[in-house]
């Protein structure tokens, strides 16, 4: 049986500091069967309150597949929760799936997705970066929803003010009970250990749960967590206003930094930077040191004439920098983090997030899902809000609410306290974050000042309960030229589940031959198979002097010199 230390126990046992520590929560380490077919399983789970069982699948092991790796056999539930009728005269719901293993381990994992949702993804629980295994593989029952609207209402469903709070966050308190319930019902009893984790905006989603839902989940994984995506979108507009004054093609903003012109800036990192931490290898494990030894203005050479890939103009630099420094309102008041520069800045996934995504997803959410009142999705242009908005007039829109939209986005789309997780930490629960150094939207800069913050509330023991590691090269979520293959989920539950804090996790480049997908961004003169160790923050992966230089054994976690911090003032 799970055991909740309460702060009261703590207190009988003499631990009455406000630091005070829990042991681990017990194991799940039985195995349990589904109490009947998975068509008998529609009609019992119909007592549901407010939901609707629409389908429940036999899925037969092997007909599923991940990484090429046959799944076990287990029951598909599709449902909804709570049809109604929007504002807008539009039909919604909140609609999920759940996979239930024949053979269940005690565990939960529900999967927060990505982007703007909409779509009930696999719930399969991946892990990680690239692919290695999923916690549906490891006998877990995965949810997975569309967080209250449909793809096709993408660019519609923030006129409704309930779509919007399903989005934020409502539609996790609503399925994290029912999902509950709906396992006491298939196999006779609740979970033993629940966890929750999503990349992107499922990390977003994560840790909002960490402060809405700290009792219902004993372990937190969070990927490149968009914690402040409302701000994120902004400063990523902000930076397609900056590349649009020099642009070579109005209609292009990739021409104004090309791929060979990012290429250079990120050969010239790394001539700075790589042999920062012992070992001169395409990886800046100290990337915080890097950003005060790297200068934009004098290690990339400037253009005496025309620009030709082997030089940046000055006009260019004055655009740039400012990116990279952290976006600004009109007085030069920063309202979102820095990004540090990094190796990975060259790759096609950059570039999308970078010259793309700016005029498509970032306006779009900013328009209609953020912005107080809505854009009119009749007359919405997504290039000439992202091109032509005062950033100062869309920052005001993202913190506006009305009688209609009674939580602005920067309430409905953030945690409340990011920084304070007493009830999490008094309950036993533990987090771990990981975050790509090379992510072009959510910077990691971000989610370093947070873990600041954390440590500084928690009296510098944050890492008891909470950790992160940076996946140096590794763009958003995975990609980059860096090794970012991964599992994170093992060690968090050896972690929550037998009190083994995880000092390091092992990562593998996807290079040929990797049976989870190859990464295309893994250089050619690197091991197909390198190694490496995640270090939790602020510890860096630094060469022990000798050794192969591919292997994770040749490196080991140690604190950064002193004064090598990086730029993560808010």
């Amino acid at each position: 049986m799970k055991r909740t230390i309460t702060h009261k126990t703590l207190a009988v046992a003499g631990c009455v500091s406000a630091l005070a520590f829990v042991i681990p929560l017990a194991s799940a380490d039985s195995t349990l069967s589904l109490q009947g077919s998975c068509t008998s399983l529609a009609s019992k789970l119909a007592r549901l309150d407010n939901t609707l069982i629409d389908t429940a699948t036999r899925i037969d092991a092997g007909e599923l597949k991940v990484g090429g790796h046959d799944i076990a056999a287990h029951c598909l539930i599709q449902g909804r929760m709570n049809p109604r009728t929007g504002i807008d005269g539009a039909h919604y719901a909140v609609g999920f799936e759940m996979r239930l293993p024949l053979a269940w381990n005690g565990r939960f994992f529900y999967q927060a997705n990505g982007g703007l949702d909409g779509s009930v993804v696999t719930a399969t629980g991946g892990l990680g970066g690239g692919p290695v295994t999923n916690a549906l593989d490891k006998g877990f029952a995965v949810l997975s929803s569309d967080a209250g609207h449909t793809a096709q209402q993408n660019m519609t469903f923030g006129i409704d003010p309930q779509a919007r709070l399903d989005y934020g966050y409502q539609a996790a308190l609503r399925l994290t009970p029912m999902a509950k319930q709906a396992l006491q019902i298939a196999y006779g009893r609740r979970p033993e250990h629940s966890y929750f984790g999503g990349c992107s905006n499922g990390g977003r989603h994560t840790f909002v749960a960490m402060n809405r839902l700290a009792n219902d989940y004993d372990g937190f994984l969070a990927g490149a967590p968009g914690y402040r995506l409302p701000l994120a979108a902004v400063a990523s507009i902000f930076g397609a206003q900056q590349y649009a004054k020099v642009a070579t093609d109005p209609n292009d903003l990739s021409t104004a930094f090309t791929a060979q012109e990012r290429a250079l800036v990120a050969k010239r990192v790394l001539a700075r930077c790589d042999a920062l931490d012992g070992a001169t290898d395409g990886l800046v494990q100290d990337y915080p040191r890097c950003q005060r030894t790297f200068s934009l203005w004098r290690d990339v050479p400037t253009c005496r004439g025309e620009r030709n890939g082997q030089c940046l103009s000055i006009a260019q630099k004055r655009a740039i920098d400012p990116i990279f420094k952290g976006a600004t309102t009109r007085v030069g008041k920063r309202f979102y983090s820095s990004f540090p520069y990094d190796s990975g800045l060259a790759t096609k996934d950059v570039a999308s997030w970078e010259f793309e995504s700016p005029i498509s997803r970032d306006s779009l959410a900013v328009g209609i899902v953020f912005g107080v009142p809505p854009v009119s999705p009749v007359t919405f242009d997504g290039k000439s809000l992202a091109l032509n908005s005062s950033i100062d007039d869309l920052l005001a829109r993202i913190t506006r609410s009305s009688a209609i939209y009674t939580e602005s986005a920067m309430r409905f789309m953030t945690p409340s306290n990011p920084t304070h997780l007493e009830l999490l930490r008094q309950r036993g629960a533990k987090v771990m974050v990981y975050h790509g150094v090379s992510d072009p939207i959510f910077s990691v800069d971000d989610t370093v000042a947070w873990y600041e913050g954390l440590q500084k509330s928690n009296r510098g023991q944050a890492e008891r309960f909470a950790r992160l590691y940076t996946v140096p090269g590794m763009g958003h979520c995975q990609g980059g030229p860096s090794t970012d293959q991964f599992d994170m989920l093992t060690p968090l539950v050896n972690w929550v589940e037998k009190g083994k804090a995880p000092e390091q996790v092992i990562a593998t480049a996807r290079g040929v031959g990797n049976a989870g997908g190859v990464n295309a961004d893994v250089p050619a003169d690197w091991s197909p198979a390198r190694t490496r160790p995640l270090c939790p923050y602020p510890r860096i992966a630094l060469y022990n002097g000798t050794g192969d230089i591919e292997s994770a054994a040749s490196f080991s976690c140690r604190e950064r010199p002193r004064g090598s911090s990086g730029n993560t003032e808010l």
